[in-house]
């Protein structure tokens, strides 16, 4: 069973981080292992990062979720850059963070990322050593073609780019922000991805994420190829992912360069977005990289 919640803050580039360390429930006190969770792009910790730490602390695990740099109740201007550099040095620092922590074990921490939070978990597990171990669920590991396919080719990423330039310029000269509906429904387009996940109240539309996207994001965002860094993991890691969720091919590509030990369960028609938060695909997920922890991490049960 989960615990208290500790609310906590950690400093990251400069800037305060908030976050919420969910604690199992337990007599026994001695250290526990602990994760770090990232979630998904766009989104803030009481999203699916709230509740993959408490699937972990229910299971025995100490997990953190906390708001990136520019997000959420987190410090950093200008607002929601989803930036992979910062967002994985934040990653560091969390980890970082949770090896001090009185009630960790600092020898047994772990990085569980779902979406494109596996991206920057995978960069920031090459440069943290705290951390020992990976989970990604339901990873969005993009290609470099994957990408172009993703933004409409060479031409239009260029146009992105010099969009995002000219975004940052302007934030720089006068403080004015360019920030955009990270998930558009204003058009009634029932097609967008996502859109029922974000716009409905009883999931991830909540009072804590104002659903923005920086557009200055893209110059950053456009160049980074988390596939470099698939050969320098070295932390034994476990995927779970579906055939019905984002770019299949990308995740077998990546799972194929690295060479860390990796573990693989593969749902049969669960969607990129029921694992956000459906009970069902959430539960399996959670059972999986629990024991995956349990194993290279120690025991984290109660």
């Amino acid at each position: 069973m989960v615990g208290d919640v500790e609310r906590v803050a950690f400093s990251s580039g400069g800037e305060v981080l908030v976050g919420d360390l969910y604690l199992p429930t337990s007599s026994n006190a001695k250290r526990r292992p602990a994760v770090v969770v990232a979630g998904a792009w766009g989104t803030v910790k009481e999203q699916m990062a709230a509740g993959y730490a408490r699937e972990m602390a229910a299971r025995g695990v100490i997990a953190l979720a906390f708001d990136f740099r520019t997000w959420g109740e987190s410090g950093g201007q200008p607002r929601s850059m989803e930036d992979p550099y910062t967002k994985a040095a934040d990653i560091v620092a969390a980890a970082e963070f949770l090896a001090e922590h009185p009630a960790v074990n600092g020898d047994a921490i772990g990085g569980l990322a779902i979406c494109a939070g596996s991206s920057y978990m995978a960069l920031a597990a090459t440069r943290a050593p705290q951390i020992k171990s990976l989970a990604f669920v339901a990873p969005a590991l993009p290609t470099r073609a994957d990408v172009l396919e993703n933004l409409g080719g060479e031409t239009a990423m260029a146009a992105l780019v010099d969009a995002a330039r000219e975004a940052m310029a302007e934030y720089e000269r006068t403080g004015r922000q360019t920030l955009v509906p990270a998930v558009d429904d204003s058009a009634g387009q029932q097609s967008v991805a996502g859109l029922d996940y974000y716009t409905n109240a009883d999931r991830g539309l909540i009072p804590e994420s104002d659903n923005t996207f920086n557009l200055a994001s893209w110059s950053t965002w456009a160049q980074f190829d988390v596939h470099s860094v698939a050969k320098e993991l070295g932390q034994p890691l476990l995927v779970v992912h579906s055939d019905a969720a984002v770019n299949p091919d990308s995740v077998r590509q990546f799972v194929a360069n690295v060479s860390a030990p990796v573990e693989q369960l593969w749902l049969d028609g669960a969607s990129q977005f029921d694992f956000y938060d459906q009970p069902a695909a959430m539960a399996t997920a959670s059972d999986a990289v629990s024991a995956h922890f349990s194993r290279t991490l120690g025991q984290t049960g109660e």
